[in-house]
This record gives C-alpha cells, structure tokens and sequence, in this order.
C-alpha cells in the first residue's frame, strides 16, 4: 500500500515516470505573475484581476516555490523581473494569447465575461437576487455571475466587480463606501408574540433571544433600551440571518432583524414587530459597497451602481449619504 501511495503522489505531481501528463503551476498564479508582469507593477496586475496588490505577490510567491527559482527581485518596496522572470513571461503570455485564440474561434460569446457581484449569503438569497431580474431587463445583454462571501475578510482574495458586504470591510486598499442603513427591532411570529404578551423590551425575558449575526448584538441592543440586565427564558445562535429568520417565523424565538431581509415576512404577516413604540428601534449603517481601484473597459458596474442604489431607494430603505474612502 505504502508502494501504491508514492506512485500515485507522483503521478499528480506529474513527474517524468508519467509521460500522460505534463507538470503545470497553479493557472491563478499564472495569472496573477502574467498580470503583474505585462503592466510591470504588482499593483496595476492587481487593479487588473480585481483583487488585491497583496493576493498578486501571494500568488507569484506560489508560482515561485512551485518553480524554485525566483521570478522577481524585491527591493524598496518595488519589484523587478529576474532573467528568468523575463523568459518566462514572454512564455506565459504567449501561451494565454494561444487559449484565447482558441476559445474565440470555438465559442466568440464566451469572450464577454460576466459582470461578478460578490455579497453576503443572507442579502444575496433574501434581497439581491429576488431583484436581479430588473437589472437584466433593462440591461439584457448582461451576463451576471454572484458569489457569496463567507466572510468579509474574502474581499481581500476574491476576485469581483463590485462587493457588497455586511459591516465595514477590515482595513483594505480597495475602495470602500456606506450603502444601506439598518433600522433593527425585535420581530416574532404573531402567535408567539401573543402567546408570551409581548408588549415592552421587558417582556422579552419571557421568551427565546434567536442570535445571528448582524451589526448589533442583543446585550447592545438591551442596553439601548435601558433593560441591560434582562436575562431571557432561553438564547439559540444560528449563524446565517436566514436562518434565524425562518426560526422566528417557526415561533422558536425573537430575531433581532429589519425589513431589509425580513420584508417579505412581514409584507405578508409571517413575521410583526411587537413594539410598536420608535424608540424600541436601533439604525446603523451595516452594508458598504466595495469596488476594485480598476474598472475593466465596458464594465457595467457602474450601472449596477446606480441600479442597486436605485432600488434601494425605491423601497424607501435608508441609503447614507456616499462617503467615498480608502481602507475601513
């Protein structure tokens, strides 16, 4: 077994006993060094891709090890091509210019890439894609690809057109501005509202606090409302606003949410906001739009922009004034 183990390590490596397959680097490595390489500037390779200066030199620092020699030389904080950098990116690039030779004469429609919007899971299922379709219908020649961030740290190694992240990004080189304000309140089903009489933040300690996560705690949230030592019946923490949405739906508990991911729930009764009283509820700014420092030519992110920003003020959500800065 032992035997049959090495034998197969070798042959995903490609090595010579395996003359089917040839050794090849990681083709985003490629990419990042054949970027960084043409504009001559990690930076620019960066602006290109989409993603960050830092995610090209992890990238070229990949395909350097994976070669084991070095393909730029470092000094001052700038970086220059070896002799070998130089052959090798001849190389390379001719080698891309070949596969997208290829592919525009097999399939010419699959050269127009797709405009890529990265968001959070709970607003990319809840409010973003319900309402894709009225983009594509005034734009009907785009081609649309969402992803979901797990977290908003992705932002710095994933590749996007536009981001739309839940809490100020970490500190980044990308361009981050303030897209929606969040009006949270506690929300329950109507039945469990009833049945436990929920009428002030007091009467919460009579039923199940549902935590997700979101831009203000419960213990924040309590304290807000002057009922800071109040302990409930019982606490479940569910890790996608989803989720924690369908659980108050089910009657499990109260939610800490608003009617940017709940607005369907509470347009048809599936979910009420048992205080009635304003002062029971909590703004914040918690979704910021991030852009790459680059825009591709012909992009349509801009319209995206302004679609998204419209849409949001169409169902009268609070959209803060845009600050535009550099980092969070």
């Amino acid at each position: 077994m032992r035997a049959n183990a090495k034998n197969s390590s070798a042959a995903e490596a490609g090595s010579p006993t395996d003359p089917g397959r040839r050794r090849t680097p990681p083709l985003r490595a490629l990419a990042a060094f054949e970027a960084a390489a043409r504009h001559g500037s990690f930076a620019k390779g960066a602006e290109e891709l989409g993603v960050t200066p830092s995610a090209i030199s992890h990238q070229v620092q990949q395909l350097e090890d994976f070669l084991g020699l070095p393909l730029f030389r470092r000094r001052a904080g700038r970086a220059f091509l070896t002799e070998a950098g130089r052959t090798y990116a001849a190389e390379i690039e001719h080698a891309f210019g070949v596969i997208a030779g290829a592919t525009e004469r097999v399939a010419p429609q699959s050269q127009h890439e797709p405009l890529v919007i990265a968001s959070g899971p709970s607003f990319a299922a809840k409010w973003l894609q319900p309402r894709l379709p009225d983009f594509l219908h005034s734009h009907p020649e785009a081609r649309i690809r969402l992803s979901t961030l797990s977290d908003r740290d992705d932002i710095e190694t994933e590749r996007f057109d536009l981001a739309i992240t839940y809490g100020r990004p970490p500190q980044t080189a990308l361009r981050v501005e303030p897209l929606l304000i969040e009006r949270l309140r506690p929300l329950c089903s109507p039945s469990l509202a009833d049945s436990v009489g929920l009428y002030t933040p007091r009467d919460l300690a009579t039923t199940t606090l549902i935590h997700s996560a979101n831009a203000l705690t419960w213990a924040h949230y309590l304290r807000r409302v002057g009922e800071r030592d109040l302990r409930p019946r019982n606490e479940m923490w569910l890790d996608r606003s989803v989720m924690a949405v369908e659980a108050a739906v089910a009657g499990l508990g109260v939610v800490l949410e608003s009617e940017v991911l709940a607005a369907d729930e509470l347009r048809d009764g599936r979910l009420i906001a048992p205080f009635r009283d304003h002062a029971f509820e909590v703004e914040t700014t918690s979704y910021f739009l991030v852009k790459p420092r680059g825009v591709k030519r012909g992009s349509l992110a801009g319209p995206f922009e302004a679609w998204l920003r419209g849409a949001i003020a169409a169902e009268n959500l609070t959209a803060p004034a845009v600050d535009a800065s550099v980092g969070g």
